[in-house]
């Protein structure tokens, strides 16, 4: 526990093993059939109790720390079946997680104290102290159908990424398996389930998402690209959160072959870090939207820390001082850094075509 954020690094990985259990019960447990996100769905359920948890973890252990976060409780204070059923999940899930529960600490002890973790999450981010981004569950309609999503967390420090863990219940845990498009859907849990970490300047891993103690864990990297024609790209399920055509002209102009592959979630960012895949686009597709924090910083950091370099559109690293959101930044651009250049000058080029 010597190493920088050892400390951190270790309640990241718990809370977020914890928080994906709570989120793997609720898809099992409700999310049948369900298709939306209105205010009862198991989307919805399962933020809250994510967030709960995750919060908890990190109040007990760094009371000091600021907190931006997606979810607020006002919701639940005035929606008392919905309040009790995420209740019922945060503290069976708590007692069924004693490994977890003992090295945390800090248990949620009722409903009112629920709501008041999860309203720690307001904070407006920024360039000075310690801050955590959380995204209880990143990739909504990945989540429903039984695809890819993920539980994400990421300690800022004056702005900087720090520490970064992504929980992805239903990606392959062998990291050598290659992506496809039958990862979005149809999920069974036999063989899946992975923890990735990332610590600043100390490299990335993966581990087995467990239901107790951390699994061991193994270094992954990215593939360094030798030939780009034979490169595999990851892009957004949704074509309103990336430019699907842009995105396919670019990979003509570089030659490649390979289908893209479509997943939600920043799983797209743990896949190319343990090199199941090469290339990560996600290009514009409105002026004047703002990536949010909880969507990138984890992510962000290990894929460099895995051997890639992450930037926007325009060649400038994601600047996670500004606020909850990338104000500064259009876009994200991640591939190794051996490949990156030549990456982002064919994005450029397409893009400067309009």
């Amino acid at each position: 526990m010597s190493s920088p954020y050892a400390k951190e690094l270790e309640i990241a990985q718990l809370a977020v093993q914890r928080a994906a259990i709570l989120t793997k019960r609720v898809f099992h447990e409700k999310a049948k059939g369900t298709v939306s996100k209105d205010d009862k769905s198991p989307v919805t359920i399962g933020d809250f109790g994510a967030q709960a948890l995750i919060i908890a973890a990190l109040k007990a252990n760094f009371p000091a720390d600021e907190i931006v976060a997606e979810e607020e409780a006002a919701q639940l204070r005035d929606d008392a079946p919905l309040r009790q059923t995420i209740w019922d999940l945060v503290s069976t899930t708590q007692l069924s997680d004693a490994a977890a529960e003992s090295a945390l600490g800090g248990a949620i002890k009722d409903e009112d104290e629920m709501l008041t973790m999860i309203d720690h999450g307001a904070s407006k981010g920024g360039a000075k102290g310690r801050i955590w981004a959380i995204d209880p569950i990143d990739g909504t309609k990945g989540f429903l159908r039984g695809g890819q999503y993920a539980v994400c967390l990421a300690l800022m420090v004056d702005g900087d990424v720090k520490v970064g863990v992504l929980g992805c219940p239903n990606l392959p845990v062998d990291d050598a398996a290659p992506l496809t498009g039958s990862m979005e859907s149809g999920q069974t849990d036999e063989g899946k389930g992975c923890l990735f970490s990332g610590v600043l300047g100390q490299g990335a891993t993966s581990r087995p998402l467990t239901t107790g103690s951390l699994a061991p864990e193994k270094k992954i990297a990215m593939k360094a690209i030798t030939d780009i024609a034979a490169a595999t790209f990851c892009e957004s399920v949704e074509a309103g959160h990336s430019a699907h055509g842009d995105q396919a002209e670019i990979a003509k102009k570089l030659g490649i072959t390979n289908p893209s592959v479509r997943m939600d979630s920043q799983a797209k960012y743990a896949s190319i870090a343990r090199g199941a895949g090469d290339i990560y686009l996600r290009l514009p597709v409105s002026a004047t939207y703002q990536e949010k924090i909880w969507d990138h910083a984890a992510g962000d950091l290990i894929v460099r820390e895995a051997g890639g370099a992450v930037t926007d559109i325009h060649g400038k690293r994601l600047d996670f001082s500004i606020g909850r959101t990338l104000a500064n930044n259009k876009g994200v651009v991640a591939a190794p850094v051996g490949g990156h250049p030549q990456v982002l000058a064919v994005v450029q080029e397409v893009l400067s075509l309009k």
